[in-house]
Order: C-alpha cells, then structure tokens, then sequence
C-alpha cells in the first residue's frame, strides 16, 4: 500500500509541477564549508636596494638561473614613500612592517611619529617567537623599522635600546659599538645577557658560538664592530645564521613564528655603482633563497615572502650584453623610483599577486597567519 501511495505522489508531482523533460532528483548535498587555509610561519625575505635590473644582472650571472623562479605568485608593489615619489630603506620597511606610509628617514612611525606597532611586535603579543637578520647593522634602517620607533633611521643608540623593550628572541647582525661603546655609557650587551640573552660577537665565529649555545633561550649575535664587510671581502654569516634562526625559531614555537631577513648590500652595491658588488650579494641571496625554499617546502606550513624596499642606481643592462659579458650602466648614485617585484610562496602566497602598495604586504602577511 506504502509503494502505491508514493507512486501516486510522484505521477502528481510530474504531473502538475515538473517542467517539461526535467527529472526529479534528490536534494543537493551541502558541503561542510572548507576552512581556509593559514599560515603557521612568516619568513620574510628583503633583498634590499633590489630592483629588476639587480634581479636580471644576477641571473645571468648566475647561468641564467636563480632561485626565485621557484616562487608560485609574483607581484609587484609601489614603493613610494608618504612625502617622496623615492622612497629610502626607512619609510620602506616600516610600510613593510607597520602597513602606513611614513616620511623617508622614519623608523617604526606613522607621518605624524606616533609609534606604530609592527608585525614583528604584534607577532610577539600572540606569543610568537621572533627573529631578525641582516648583513647589515641590526639598528640599520629595515631590521631596525620592525623592532624600534623613531624619528630618524640614524639615531643608532636609541634604536639600539628599543632591543630591551621587546621579547624578540633571536637576532643577529652588525653594529656592536651601538651596543656597548655608547655615549650614554650604558652596556646594553650585558643588559641583554640579564634579560636572558646568550650574546656573542665576531669576536668567535658564529658556527662556533651556536654550537656551544645550542640550548640558549634568546640569541644575540653581533657581527661586527660598526658596518659588516661585503660578501666579496670574507662576510660568511648570512646564510648560516638566518637558516639556524628558522629553526631557532621552529624549535621554540608551538604556534607559529616570525622572522625577518635582509640582504642588505645588494643596495650598498648600487650606491657605489659596482656591477661586482651588487652580484656578489645577489648570489649570495639566491643561495639562501633556495634554501629557505627547501626548509619551506618540506614544513608545508610556512610562507616566504620576499620583495625589496626599492631599487638603487637605476641599474639596467645595455646592448652588446652577452650571458657571459654584462654590459650594465647606473643612473644614479641613489635610489630610483621603479616599482618592485614581490614573490610568494607556500600557504596563502596567492595573496601576493597583482600590484599594490608597498603598505598592503603587511596587511597580506596578517592576513596569511589569520589575524584579520
């Protein structure tokens, strides 16, 4: 009687509500909405003062091969600052790391110098170990614009001091005199060390000193009295150091983690006009890229990022280039105004493609670890 009666209701429906041809199926199934995916980790990646030219001159240098082809999404960013078209490393990073506009020579501040949080610090307030490298000092501009707030990029001994108001948890880079010669007399290296920092020096080469601190709690590394030397010249911490940060870093993390990471003479290179210095620093910079990539990539919860503040020297290749003979030439002793690439990749790298303002990569990274 039961199979009567829906055979009946079924001859009803056709009848009198089904369109002509059109076959009555089931309900459509709702899928559990997919929760997007997020990022766990951020290395960030600044090849400072690196432009295309700087990008295609390395290339070739390199036998036309470079590991940033590795990258799943370019974009490219406007790197203009809030009160100049040429913007400098300053106002760059702190776009980088603040998501504002600022004025060239400003450090972790907006156009008015009220303090701006940065990445690095709200990763801090989540309870994110966090750490920065560079072949620079660590007060130079960009490292400094994700740790310090100032007014001007050159107060070195300020920014210095804003190192004691943070938990960052491993950093490595040049500058001690800004540590411990200071005109305020104060010994910031052994008021480091009482916060709970293993410091070191060049004094004992850095593959020395982090195997006997390998159970340290913070690292604090300085590389070199005052600038750290050229690639070219002997400088060989970059990649060491920036690779046992990361997995400092993982290692101390339960939640994710936070590293930033310049290259930062490619720009001195331009500023002097030096074909040779800026590849050097390039390749040097490719290296660690490929490695970065290969740590990323077998973590699978990581994403690179990586761009330049700007471009430096209006540094192009000319006619009568070969592979194997480069013929380069500069603009200029300065930075140019050119807009510049941004590579991504590994969860939420897709955030990365387009063109966009410089400001926009910090909003893109909070939004990669979930935070907006």
């Amino acid at each position: 009687m039961r199979i009567l009666i829906i055979s009946i209701i079924v001859i009803l429906l056709y009848a009198c509500g089904t369109p002509k041809g059109q076959v009555l199926t089931s309900a459509p199934l709702i899928e559990k909405p997919v929760k997007p995916k997020i990022a766990k980790n951020v290395i960030f990646l600044i090849g400072d003062g690196m432009g295309v030219g700087q990008i295609t001159a390395g290339t070739y240098a390199n036998g036309n091969k470079t590991s940033l082809e590795r990258f799943s999404v370019i974009g490219l960013h406007k790197p203009y600052s809030h009160n100049s078209l040429i913007t400098d490393s300053a106002a760059a990073a702190t776009s980088f790391a603040c998501g504002v506009k600022t004025f060239n020579g400003a450090i972790g501040v907006d156009n008015d110098t009220l303090p701006v949080r940065t990445l690095l610090e709200e990763a801090e307030a989540y309870n994110m170990p966090t750490g920065l490298v560079a072949s620079s000092t660590i007060v130079h501009a960009t490292p400094a614009s994700f740790i310090a707030h100032n007014v001007s990029r050159k107060n070195y001994e300020e920014i210095a001091a804003d190192f004691l108001k943070t938990d960052i948890d491993y950093f490595v880079g040049g500058g001690k005199k800004y540590f411990d010669r200071r005109t305020d007399e104060r010994d910031l290296v052994t008021e480091l060390t009482t916060k709970g920092y293993a410091m070191g020096n060049f004094l004992e080469d850095f593959s020395t000193y982090k195997s006997k601190n390998n159970t340290a709690n913070k690292i604090g590394y300085l590389t070199s009295d005052s600038d750290p030397l050229p690639v070219a010249q002997g400088r060989d911490y970059l990649i060491d150091a920036s690779m046992h940060g990361i997995e400092f870093l993982d290692n101390k993390s339960t939640g994710g983690f936070f590293i930033m990471i310049e290259s930062s003479q490619i720009d001195w290179g331009g500023h002097s006009n030096d074909e040779d210095y800026i590849i050097s620093e390039f390749l040097e910079f490719d290296k660690l890229i490929g490695q970065v990539l290969d740590w990323a990539a077998k973590d699978g919860e990581t994403l690179v990022v990586l761009t330049a503040d700007h471009e430096t020297g209006g540094f192009t290749i000319q006619p009568g280039s070969t592979m194997d003979s480069l013929v380069t030439t500069f603009t200029s002793t300065k930075h140019s105004g050119d807009f510049i690439p941004v590579f991504a990749d590994g969860p939420c790298a897709e955030k990365f493609s387009g063109l966009y303002e410089n400001t926009d990569i910090y909003h893109r990274i909070r939004e990669a670890y979930g935070w907006e």
